[in-house]
């Protein structure tokens, strides 16, 4: 549900937008807008505000860099995913079998979380560059 919240988000033409308005754009019930900007503001992919004089709040779009935002929410995801991959590495490589094909997507993920560190440095200099 984040994924299509952010996905309505940026190709709508609204600026702001009400969890009510959310729902009703994305075509679903309020109680799953919730959850949905609970966690794309904890991602800092939006950003909340309150409408003065009302409990009503608002959500928008982060006009941080969006790339590099939505990079920095994968990074922790592939450190889990490293961490028990290597875990059952050690665990299970030295039953043979397909130990290797473990240890190979152990490295696999280490690599992507390594590339995915970098990305952001990377994706500032190509924003930079006239296309």
């Amino acid at each position: 549900m984040p994924a299509r919240v952010l996905a309505y988000m940026l190709v709508d033409d609204g600026d702001c937008y009400t969890a009510a308005g959310l729902a009703e754009g994305v075509g679903v019930s309020p109680a799953s807008i919730s959850g949905a900007v609970r966690d794309l503001t904890a991602k800092r992919l939006l950003v909340e505000e309150r409408v003065p004089g009302s409990r009503a709040k608002l959500y928008r779009v982060s006009e941080s860099d969006l790339g590099s935002m939505i990079l920095a929410t994968w990074i922790p995801v592939l450190m889990q995913w490293e961490s028990a991959l290597s875990a059952a590495t050690i665990e299970v490589c030295g039953r043979g079998g397909g130990g290797h094909r473990l240890a190979e997507a152990t490295s696999f993920v280490a690599f992507l979380r390594g590339e995915t560190e970098e990305m952001p440095d990377r994706w500032s200099d190509y924003r930079r560059e006239p296309q």
